[in-house]
């Protein structure tokens, strides 16, 4: 099944922005906005689970989610950290495999990544086995995080030559000889060797979108992609999560923006929504997560949302194996 993006027609836009009865979903009441501490620390103690009970459902076989959009800024890496620390604290194994050449899901999650450290090039380029770069993330068990050091910059140029070089991730991950219940790939802000790569290896596609009118723009190409992808070199590969990110509920645009990419994609768009929250953007200055940063604020409430929806969808849905 071929799927197309979303047009964001102007006249949607401004019938949102002009209609003086439309009230936001996101539309907080006094209560929301100024959560009492006891609310606030029940949330932290739900999020943190730290009794380690198995809470969020674990599916039958291994999910291999790329968390792809070749727009920048749109929380690909927010997402994939905090979405990999709520499954992993609430009883599923997870694997984060840095593709970004910044590296910035590994310094979210404290993961060292300087140059000389084993890193997700050396599985690419030189065969390393996935197992021996893999890095247990400290202070949440059951995570483990592929790094990507600078060296993964020059990649793309070295993958062209490459035998196969479209499924090296694939066969990285295929050959590690642990089992998990969710690998995460983190891409590059870019549709090059890298996310083709990730797409490969990847059985569903989780993409962000930013609630502003430029994210829908650029995700025809990412969709064209994906289908080319598909057609070609991984028949199952299947977009199956969008999540809202950044949305402003003070804006009439953001709910336009909603509206239209749930219109478009129906049951794919996750009910909850990650608002703009000044914690989740502190929270990678510390080497941590929103989620054992500030557990009780409303962004780390929201990916938890996100985690249990994602893990609720799972165990609906059946999932191939790639682990």
């Amino acid at each position: 099944m071929v799927v197309d993006a979303p047009v964001a027609s102007t006249e949607s836009l401004a019938a949102v922005a002009t209609d003086p009865t439309y009230v936001s979903r996101e539309t907080p009441t006094r209560e929301e906005d100024d959560p009492p501490l006891a609310m606030e620390a029940m949330r932290a103690v739900q999020i943190l689970n730290p009794s380690g009970e198995v809470t969020m459902p674990r599916p039958d076989r291994t999910r291999v989610m790329c968390v792809a959009n070749q727009k920048g800024g749109v929380g690909k890496t927010t997402t994939t950290v905090n979405l990999a620390v709520a499954l992993a604290l609430h009883g599923n194994r997870v694997l984060v495999v840095d593709l970004d050449p910044q590296g910035n899901a590994s310094t979210g999650l404290n993961v060292p990544h300087h140059t000389g450290i084993p890193d997700v090039y050396d599985c690419l380029i030189n065969s390393v086995p996935l197992a021996e770069v893999a890095q247990a993330v400290e202070g949440i068990p059951n995570l483990w995080c592929v790094p990507a050091t600078i060296d993964l910059a020059g990649a793309e140029i070295e993958l062209v030559s490459v035998v196969a070089r479209e499924s090296r991730l694939d066969r990285a991950i295929a050959a590690y000889p642990g089992e998990f219940d969710y690998v995460f790939i983190d891409c590059p802000p870019s549709l090059g060797l890298l996310t083709v790569n990730a797409l490969v290896a990847a059985q569903e596609v989780l993409i962000p979108i930013q609630c502003e009118y430029y994210a829908l723009e650029g995700l025809n190409q990412l969709i064209n992609n994906i289908n080319l992808v598909r057609q070609h070199l991984n028949p199952k590969l299947d977009v199956s999560t969008i999540l809202l990110t950044m949305y402003d509920r003070r804006t009439r645009l953001a709910d336009a923006v909603e509206q239209d990419v749930r219109n478009h994609f129906g049951d794919k768009v996750l009910q909850a929504v990650i608002p703009r929250n000044v914690r989740v953007s502190e929270a990678p200055s510390y080497g941590q997560s929103v989620m054992t940063y500030d557990p009780g604020s409303r962004g780390a409430t929201s990916y938890f949302e996100a985690a249990q929806e994602i893990a609720e969808r799972g165990v609906k849905e059946p999932v191939g194996r790639n682990a």
